[in-house]
C-alpha cells in the first residue's frame, strides 16, 4: 500500500527519534520537523486510525510492524541516497535535502540498482587500498 510523502517523513521521524530517546512523543516530532502541535497531532491520528503507530496512554507514540517497515525502508534510502551524493561531490547539506526528496519516489528497482552499485563501488575502493 502506497502512503503520502507526509506520513512517511512522520514514520522516518518517529523512527530517528527512537533511536535517539527512549520515549516518542508528539511535542518531539513538532520540535524535529518545525511542524505546529495540532499538524502532528491530526497526523498522528491519521497514523494512529491507519495501523502504522500506537498511541499509549502517557502519549508515548511507538511505531507498529507495518509503520516500522516503511519508516526503515524510507531511512535506509535517505542514508544511503544522502551518502552517495556526498560522495559524488555534492555539499552534505544539499544532499540531505534532495535525498529526502528522491526517497519518496524512487521505485524499488532504481533503489536496489543504486544499493548495488554503491556496495560494489565501495568493495571496489577497499580492493584498492
Amino acid at each position: 500500500m502506497k502512503i503520502q510523502e507526509s506520513a512517511e517523513n512522520y514514520l522516518e521521524t518517529i523512527l530517528v527519534l527512537s533511536q535517539r530517546h527512549p520515549q516518542v512523543r508528539s511535542i518531539d516530532i513538532a520540535t524535529e520537523l518545525g511542524f505546529s502541535k495540532p499538524s502532528v497531532s491530526v497526523a498522528m491520528k491519521n497514523l494512529r486510525e491507519n495501523g502504522y503507530v500506537t498511541v499509549n496512554e502517557h502519549g508515548h507514540i511507538s511505531l507498529t510492524a507495518s509503520g516500522l517497515q516503511i519508516a526503515e525502508t524510507i531511512y535506509e534510502r535517505h542514508t544511503l541516497l544522502s551518502s552517495w551524493l556526498e560522495f559524488l561531490g555534492v555539499d552534505s547539506k544539499i544532499a540531505a535535502q534532495d535525498a529526502c526528496r528522491i526517497e519518496h519516489v524512487i521505485s524499488p528497482e532504481s533503489f536496489q540498482a543504486i544499493k548495488t552499485h554503491v556496495a560494489a563501488g565501495m568493495k571496489d575502493s577497499r580492493k584498492n587500498k
